[in-house]
């Protein structure tokens, strides 16, 4: 039997290694020392001290609220740093909400974020609840910033966040990123929310990343950024993905957790040869990538600034 294809070091149905592939692209654009991703070796972790089905459990998401004066948010529009935000909110978790990730880099070569239930659980949260599989789901959804800064990150963002999930009494969290960045956000507001009590479970597409931080318990959606919840447009994929997760949450015996969905989101693994593959740029397409991301920075900033 031949060995399998290799490709940028990794085989064609491996997870995406996202930290090399990161590193190596944003070297290829010219941005010198490589971004420094946060890593622990210990890994606090919360064990629920009772059933599942009488906890009160919190929703964190790194979606942006839709705002029709920040530019173009539409399924499958190009990234759009205008929209995002940098500090963190909270939503009505008995309401719906029109929440987007265009702010964020997410896989746009593979998924369109054409549906929120597949970055955004909180219907099918709900109907958990309705169903008894939790007690209920907490007063209020959270919102929490991609922010590259891992200082503010753990002194401001998760503060706040731990302190929201406190005053909602919240027995455990859900938490769902989307980029690669939103996985270690989300990653070290776990830890924090572990650290007070509150037990925790991400939900992600970025598995090295989110074992790198190190977090309590993990569920690996091999899927494009943008689907930890599920595939778009497949209740029953959502739903399972969902029960996944809880599932990890109540029975993972210890920290550093990952369970991984069984769900594939093709028959064939190529869609994970492109996410910031520079082997498959050409100079011309590298130096254009350049020029938006510095756009895109520029008006980040902007905005991080005209918000405080």
């Amino acid at each position: 039997m031949s060995p399998p294809a290799v490709h940028s070091g990794t085989t064609v149905d491996a997870p995406i290694p996202y930290l090399q592939r990161i590193r190596t692209y944003y070297a290829a654009l010219g941005y010198g020392a490589p971004y420094e991703w946060t890593h622990y070796t210990s890994v606090p972790f919360q064990p629920l001290h009772k059933p599942l089905s009488e906890c009160r459990v919190a929703l964190v998401t790194t979606a942006a609220p839709y705002q029709p004066d920040k530019g173009d948010q539409r399924p499958g529009a190009p990234y759009n740093a205008a929209a995002k935000f940098y500090s963190v909110y909270s939503g009505d978790a008995a309401k719906d909400h029109d929440l987007r990730i265009s702010h964020l880099a997410i896989d746009r070569a593979h998924t369109t974020a054409e549906d929120s239930g597949s970055y955004f659980p909180l219907p099918a949260l709900r109907a958990a609840a309705a169903h008894g599989r939790i007690r209920s789901v907490a007063p209020h959804f959270h919102g929490l910033p991609t922010n590259r800064s891992q200082r503010v990150t753990i002194e401001t963002d998760c503060a706040e966040l731990v302190a929201r999930c406190q005053a909602d009494g919240a027995d455990a969290a859900i938490l769902v990123p989307n980029c690669p960045v939103c996985h270690q956000s989300a990653s070290l507001a776990a830890r924090a929310l572990e650290e007070y009590g509150i037990a925790t479970v991400v939900m992600g597409c970025a598995k090295d990343i989110v074992e790198h931080v190190g977090v309590p318990r993990f569920l690996f959606s091999d899927f494009p950024l943008g689907n930890a919840a599920g595939r778009p447009r497949d209740p029953a994929s959502q739903a399972t993905t969902l029960d996944l997760a809880l599932r990890v949450l109540e029975t993972a015996p210890g920290p550093r957790t990952t369970v991984q969905s069984p769900l594939k989101w093709s028959d064939s693994p190529a869609w994970k040869l492109d996410y910031c593959n520079i082997e498959r740029l050409s100079s011309e397409e590298i130096a254009a990538r350049r020029a938006e991301f510095d756009k895109a920075k520029d008006v980040a900033k902007a905005v991080r600034e005209a918000t405080g």
